[in-house]
């Protein structure tokens, strides 16, 4: 285990945990976002979110990857409470930061979770809307035909005829 930490080699891992932090409170804010598009059916809010939404987490991805590489590098094993552990023997000052990214990460999986399973339950009943209007126009009751005229039943009088 690697002891002898540089000054400035821990103040650019917690510069790091920091931009983590910060970037996992943007990421709460665009899914809180994200959440009330789905729920007030704004469905080109959501399309333009989605892309934000991918740029985040590939950000969030560098950020986490950088932190775990920086812990290897200081010779924190990636296993749970080794963080904690060396936080709290070499800079406690930061421990609420790290307790905190743990809950904004895990607030995020909630979120992100619940808005995925909104976007099931918008995709189901957009699938049952459509399967409803399949069958109606494919009916002997059906409201349009194919050329998307109204399709009305015709009797077997023919008008202005005698």
């Amino acid at each position: 285990m690697i002891n002898d930490i540089s000054a400035a080699a821990t103040a650019e891992f917690i510069s790091q945990m920091h931009a983590e932090r910060a970037a996992l409170q943007a990421f709460i804010g665009l899914l809180e976002t994200e959440q009330q598009a789905l729920l007030n059916e704004q469905s080109e809010q959501i399309h333009v979110l989605a892309d934000t939404k991918t740029q985040m987490v590939q950000e969030l991805t560098k950020l986490v990857n950088a932190r775990r590489n920086g812990m290897l590098t200081r010779g924190i094993k990636i296993e749970p409470g080794s963080m904690e552990t060396w936080l709290q023997t070499h800079t406690a000052i930061n421990l609420p930061a790290w307790h905190e990214i743990r809950q904004l990460a895990t607030h995020a999986q909630h979120m992100n979770r619940t808005n995925g399973e909104l976007i099931q339950v918008k995709m189901r009943l957009n699938q049952q809307t459509l399967t409803i209007l399949h069958n109606a126009t494919h009916s002997a009751n059906g409201l349009y035909g194919s050329d998307g005229q109204p399709s009305l039943p015709v009797s077997g009088r023919i008008l202005n005829s005698v």
